[in-house]
């Protein structure tokens, strides 16, 4: 039975992205009847979610009170009776991610916070955090959706199917609304003339089809994708170009992330030569908040600012919005989340996390069933990266240590053998605050 009023708690409701969710709920109003909304932080946190909360308040008052906002430091508060909990928190703030960035560089490995040293790390931090969430919400709110954005969403969906009670999960990410904003450009096509399929991991998602006026236009699509630098990044990736004969024999389309597997040695001298030039993306986008920060202070701005477009997590509130909308009006239209594979992706276990399209029900999202990828150098490179994730969940759950370095030793992108060691300890010691999960474990005494 679809209910009258709507509670949503937004955990981590201090992020920067916090003014397009709240846009997002005014926009759908009419679909959506939400009647309160609670932004809930950390102590950390605490001016950010006041500064951002003040600003939700004007959006809405603006808007003519469409709804309450409530900024709060009690989670169980904000989680009690919620109809749906949207999380986009990160822990150890960007003070986290630069410290991971920094020490995957020292060792000459790529930085990135969802790959490699940086994936590993944050996910370590973040599994912790979301499992103790839901255990709160097993208690407070255990029919409530969550719908998670936080990084790296894969991972942290998997954890919460495989290591909580909660059945209601979806992992969201904005990369597949980006490429199909961005095949809507080269291709003239509008947003309802055509069905996208993708599947495969979170930031490891492959095009399967573009199909459009009965026809599959993935010809085409490669094409587009080999002859041109990267048409369907977003805006915080630089321009770069694949291998036109690799793209075309892979038979499938391979998003952005994609080229930290197949360019690694260009991309960690891209990244190398930005450090030097303008710090690591961690340190640009802490200066990008604090900016945005300071225009969320004007106590006249009640709109989202444009600038917050350059932050580069576009569109992914309005896809969670999309999402929530879906689910409470059992639209039953197409959108690409995490799930729980069932077999939807053949290749890979029936257990694990896997993003692929999917038909977004009352029930949740409904997968897509993917034919078999032909590309042996698909279906190694999707297994290994699976494998990855699968021990990091396991990694982030029981502190093991060995486990920890099983992970890190079959990741593409980190070095092997002893260098492997000296980072894992290096990242366990810049994180021991946010880790408890080592101090339950006995074996690394």
């Amino acid at each position: 039975m679809t209910k009258s009023t709507l509670k949503v708690a937004i955990i981590g409701g201090g992020s920067s992205y916090t003014p397009e969710i709240i846009e997002g709920f005014i926009k759908r109003h009419a679909e959506l009847p939400i009647k309160e909304i609670w932004l809930v932080d950390c102590e950390e946190g605490k001016e950010k979610v006041e500064i951002v909360g003040a600003l939700a308040q004007r959006m809405v008052e603006k808007a003519g009170n469409l709804f309450d906002v409530h900024i709060t430091l009690d989670r169980k508060a904000a989680l009690k009776g919620a109809d749906f909990v949207c999380t986009q928190f990160r822990v150890g703030l960007l003070k986290a991610r630069v410290r991971d960035e920094r020490t995957a560089l020292k060792y000459d490995m790529i930085g990135q916070e969802t790959n490699g040293v940086g994936g590993f790390a944050k996910a370590m931090r973040t599994i912790p955090v979301i499992l103790d969430i839901c255990k709160d919400m097993e208690v407070l709110c255990p029919d409530a959706w969550l719908i998670n954005f936080t990084n790296p969403s894969g991972m942290v969906t998997e954890a919460v199917l495989k290591y909580s009670n909660i059945e209601k999960v979806v992992g969201l990410c904005n990369v597949p609304v980006l490429t199909e904003k961005g095949l809507e450009k080269h291709l003239g096509l509008a947003p309802n003339e055509y069905q996208l399929q993708v599947a495969g991991l979170n930031h490891f998602i492959y095009i399967r089809h573009l199909w459009h006026q009965g026809q599959d236009r993935m010809k085409e699509v490669l094409n587009i994708v080999a002859d041109n630098p990267d048409p369907l990044r977003p805006k915080n990736i630089p321009p770069f170009k694949w291998d036109p004969d690799q793209v075309r024999n892979l038979g499938v389309v391979p998003c952005c992330y994609h080229r930290y597997y197949y360019l690694p040695d260009q991309i960690m001298l891209d990244e190398i030569a930005d450090e030097k030039e303008h710090g690591t993306r961690g340190e640009i986008v802490a200066k990008m908040e604090q900016e945005l920060f300071e225009l969320y202070k004007d106590p006249n701005l009640n709109i989202k600012p444009p600038q917050l477009a350059g932050r580069g997590g576009e569109f992914y509130s309005d896809a969670a919005c999309d999402l929530i909308s879906a689910i409470h009006n059992d639209k039953r239209t197409i959108m690409h989340v995490n799930v729980r594979n069932n077999g939807t992706i053949k290749e890979l276990p029936e257990d694990c996390a896997v993003e692929v399209s999917s038909v977004i029900t009352s029930n949740g999202p409904v997968p897509l069933n993917v034919e078999r990828f032909e590309n042996p150098a698909v279906v190694g490179l999707m297994r290994l990266m699976k494998a990855f994730e699968e021990l990091t969940v396991e990694a982030a759950v029981t502190g093991d240590y060995g486990t920890m370095l099983q992970a890190l030793t079959i990741n593409p992108m980190v070095r092997k053998g002893e260098i492997t060691r000296k980072v894992l300890d290096e990242l366990l010691e810049i994180n021991a605050e946010y880790l408890p999960q080592l101090a339950s474990n006995t074996n690394n005494v």
